[in-house]
C-alpha cells in the first residue's frame, strides 16, 4: 500500500463517508506496491516534489478503478472531486498532463516490479483461497492497435506503432443443417495470453506478444516461466482447459507426464483420409473416433455399440472401457464369441492427443471443459471494465505495463473484497 500521512483532524473529507471511493480504498490497501514506491522515490531523490510519487500512483489506480479511458478524463475527475484528490494524497492542484506522461515513462522502466506485484497478489490469493489455482484455463485475446500501421520506415515517430504485427484467428464449425461455417478475424496489434483460475475467474499468469505469435508457442513459454518462477502453481493444479488452438501432443504430454495436470483440450480432426473410425492394433472388433469415442463391433451382426466408461487407472496410465451389453443389459448375439466382453484397458500411448486422463467421451470431460469459459469472461472484463477495448496505447512495452496494471487491480480488488468479507463480489470492479 502506498501509505499517505495521517489525515488532518476533523477535515470534511474524514467526516463524509467514502461511498463509491471505498472501492479505490480496497485496491490501495491490498496493492503490494511498497517496493515500487521506494524505487521511484529513490530515483526522484532531491528533485521537485510538487506531485508526490505515492499520490501519482494512487491516482493511476483510481483511473483504472473508476474506468477513465484517458488521462484527461482522470484529471477532470480529480479537479471536480476533492475527496478523491485527498484519498489519493494530493494536497494542492491536479497534476498536469505532462506530469502523468513523465510518470508513465518511469513506470515503463519498472515492468519487472509490476510483474512482481502481480505474482505477490497471486500468492496472497492462494493463502486466502486454498483451492485457488486447482483448476486452470488458458486462452488469448486480441488487442488491436489503433495507431497507424507499419511502413518501410521503422523509425518510431510517435504516430505509428512499429512493434505491433498482424494477427489472424479462424473459427470453424458445423451448422444444425450440417453445412460447415468459417469466420476469419484479422487485426493489427498485440495478443494477451492468460492462464486463469477457472473457478474464481481470476488471472494466475499473463504474457503479452505481438499479434502474430501462435497461442501454442506462447503456452509452452508460459509453462516454462511457471516452472522456473512459481513451480508450486503447477504442483497444485489438477486440470487445464483450453480450446482447439492448444491442441498439441507435446503440451498434452508435458502437462500430464511432467506435472500430473490433466489436459482438457478440445481436439481438431487431423485425419486427412476421410475415415470416421480407426481400429486398435490389439483388438480386432474395437474402433475409435478422433473425439475419443470407442465402439465395440458385434462379431455376429457387425453392429457397433458405444463402450461405457470405466474410469482412469493412474498407475497403469490406461482408460477402462466396459462391455455395453453387460452394463446396460442389452442382448448381444455375439457376446459368447466377443474377445472384449470382459472390458478393455486403452493405454494413453495409443494416441496421446485422443486418449487423455479424463476420458473425452465422459461427462467429467464435458464438465471440466465448460470451465474454459472462465478465461473468456476474464477477457471480456478486461475489454469492457478495464479499458482495453478502447485505448490509445502504442508500443509493446506500454501495452505490457498497461495490461499488468489492469490485472494487478483485478487481483487487488479480489484480495480487498475477501478481507472485507465481501467474497461474493471478488470479481466485480464496479459493484
Amino acid at each position: 500500500m502506498a501509505i499517505i500521512p495521517q489525515l488532518s483532524l476533523f477535515g470534511w473529507e474524514e467526516i463524509e463517508e467514502l461511498g463509491d471511493l471505498e472501492r479505490l480504498r480496497l485496491v490501495m490497501e491490498a496493492m503490494p506496491d511498497e517496493k515500487l514506491m521506494q524505487t521511484l522515490e529513490t530515483e526522484r531523490k532531491q528533485g521537485r516534489n510538487d506531485y508526490p510519487i505515492r499520490a501519482m500512483w494512487n491516482s493511476i489506480l483510481a483511473g483504472i478503478v473508476f474506468q477513465h479511458e484517458s488521462i484527461e478524463k482522470l484529471r477532470r475527475e480529480l479537479a471536480r472531486n476533492g475527496q478523491l484528490r485527498h484519498l489519493c494524497g494530493f494536497q494542492g492542484q491536479v497534476p498536469s498532463s505532462w506530469a502523468y506522461t513523465r510518470f508513465f515513462k518511469k513506470l515503463l522502466h519498472h515492468a519487472d516490479l509490476i510483474q512482481a506485484m502481480f505474482d505477490s497478489l497471486v500468492q496472497e490469493l492462494r493463502k486466502l483461497l486454498p483451492d485457488f489455482g486447482k483448476h486452470l484455463a488458458i486462452d488469448s485475446k486480441a488487442i488491436p492497435s489503433y495507431a497507424r500501421h507499419k511502413t518501410r520506415n521503422r523509425t518510431p515517430d510517435g504516430r505509428r506503432d512499429t512493434e505491433a504485427t498482424y494477427g489472424v484467428k479462424t473459427y470453424r464449425g458445423v451448422k444444425e443443417d450440417g453445412t460447415p461455417w468459417e469466420k476469419v478475424v484479422r487485426w493489427f496489434g498485440y495478443k494477451l495470453h492468460l492462464i486463469v483460475d477457472a473457478v474464481y475467474e481470476l488471472p494466475v499468469h499473463f504474457s503479452l506478444t505481438p499479434a502474430h505469435v501462435a497461442d501454442i508457442t506462447e503456452a509452452h513459454r508460459m509453462i516454462d516461466h511457471l516452472e522456473e518462477s512459481r513451480p508450486e502453481m503447477l504442483e497444485h493444479a489438477e486440470t487445464l482447459a483450453a480450446d482447439k488452438a492448444y491442441d498439441d501432443t507435446k503440451l498434452i504430454r508435458r502437462l500430464w507426464d511432467d506435472h500430473q495436470i490433466k489436459p482438457v483440450i478440445d481436439i481438431r480432426n487431423s485425419w486427412k483420409d476421410g475415415e470416421s473410425t480407426r481400429s486398435f492394433t490389439k483388438w480386432e472388433n474395437v474402433v475409435y473416433t478422433y473425439k475419443g469415442e470407442v465402439y465395440c463391433v458385434c462379431p455376429v451382426t457387425g453392429k457397433e455399440r458405444t463402450m461405457t466408461n470405466g474410469g482412469f487407472e493412474k498407475g497403469r496410465n490406461t482408460l477402462k472401457k466396459r462391455c455395453p451389453a453387460k452394463q446396460y443389459g442389452i442382448s448381444c448375439q455375439g457376446m459368447s464369441q466377443c474377445s472384449v466382453a470382459q472390458g478393455i484397458r486403452i493405454p494413453l500411448a495409443e494416441d496421446r492427443r485422443i486418449f487423455t486422463p479424463i476420458d473425452r467421451s465422459s461427462y467429467a470431460w464435458e464438465k471440466a471443459y465448460r470451465r474454459r469459459t472462465a478465461a473468456e469472461r476474464v477477457n471480456s472484463r478486461l475489454d469492457c471494465t478495464f479499458g482495453l477495448e478502447k485505448h490509445t496505447i502504442r508500443g509493446e512495452q506500454k501495452m505490457r505495463v498497461r495490461c499488468g496494471l489492469a490485472l494487478c487491480v483485478m487481483l487487488a480488488m479480489a484480495v480487498g473484497r475477501i478481507k472485507a468479507n465481501q467474497a461474493e463480489k471478488m470479481r466485480s470492479l464496479v459493484a
